[in-house]
């Protein structure tokens, strides 16, 4: 290979065509027409000797030889990034940035606003997206660039990303705020024949964590509604009679609820942000970051 002649768009082009695996997607990705981008794959066929993709029924898959050429490209092409964005002057004030934020929706009634406002007041040129968490697709979100940050518990995150712990949650029990029930001193017994709301990410179960805690115990919670979301938990039960266990903060400035300790050990959840490698050392990215863990305090 006549390194002379190397040109590094190509390199961006074989990058984005093995993530992508469709030309199409490829071409808008990068801004080209697509016989630009299939010009450009054939120059790349021919640079290594190797077909690299190959056509089938929808879109095309990589060879062997492709497959193993993906992650020390990668490495180069985000190192090359790294050193170009190092040696640039960042100033909040002109930086022009979208920021694809991935969170899950008790994260952002609770702060969604917050980091906006934060951030914009800062650096006006920012344009904020915010997307719900995909916990089985953010590895692929971020090393395409479809999401830039995501802020959720860092166990459940890919070892691949960087992470930084924000804080720890807790949960409380709400009622109503004139519920006759329930209080910090009520016992196991008051708790589990109360009324109960859940919510179940997974569609309509019944059955949580701390049900099964429960059982080894000899209880069962009478569990009368299954909701997908904690969002609209809080409005039920400040209108009814139902309970609910729901994040702390996501109920922090209610006052139309009572809030109690549950009468049953909970663990809590750590919250934190992650992000890719390719976002690691880029001094917009990293001021964002900084600026969302002054809003997340620990």
């Amino acid at each position: 290979m006549d390194t002379k002649r190397l040109d590094l768009n190509l390199l961006v082009t074989l990058e984005t065509l093995l993530e992508e695996q469709n030309v199409t997607r490829t071409a808008a990705r990068l801004h080209l027409s697509q016989p630009a981008v299939s010009t450009q794959l054939n120059r790349l066929r021919n640079m290594f000797n190797d077909p690299l993709l190959i056509p089938v029924h929808r879109g095309m898959i990589p060879t062997a030889k492709a497959l193993e050429l993906l992650s020390p490209l990668r490495q180069a092409l985000e190192q090359v990034r790294a050193t170009l964005v190092a040696h640039q002057h960042f100033d909040p004030a002109q930086v022009s940035l979208v920021v694809t934020i991935a969170c899950t929706d008790y994260l952002q009634a609770v702060f969604g606003l917050s980091i906006i406002q934060q951030l914009r007041q800062q650096s006006p040129g920012i344009k904020i997206a915010i997307r719900n968490l995909e916990p089985s697709r953010l590895e692929q979100q971020m090393a395409t660039g479809d999401v830039d940050l995501a802020l959720m518990t860092p166990e459940d995150a890919p070892q691949t990303l960087r992470g930084r712990h924000l804080y720890d949650e807790v949960y409380r029990l709400i009622g109503c705020s004139n519920h006759p029930v329930i209080s910090n001193s009520m016992t196991l017994e008051d708790y589990v024949q109360l009324e109960h709301v859940i919510v179940s990410l997974n569609s309509g179960h019944f059955l949580t964590l701390v049900d099964k805690a429960l059982q080894k115990q000899g209880y069962t919670r009478n569990v009368v509604l299954s909701a997908a979301s904690f969002l609209f938990v809080p409005d039920i039960v400040a209108r009814s009679q139902l309970v609910a266990l729901v994040p702390q903060r996501l109920i922090a400035d209610r006052t139309d609820l009572k809030v109690v300790s549950p009468p049953v050990e909970l663990a809590g959840f750590p919250v934190g942000m992650v992000w890719h490698e390719r976002n690691h050392g880029h001094s917009a990215h990293s001021w964002v970051r900084e600026k969302i863990a002054q809003v997340l305090p620990g």
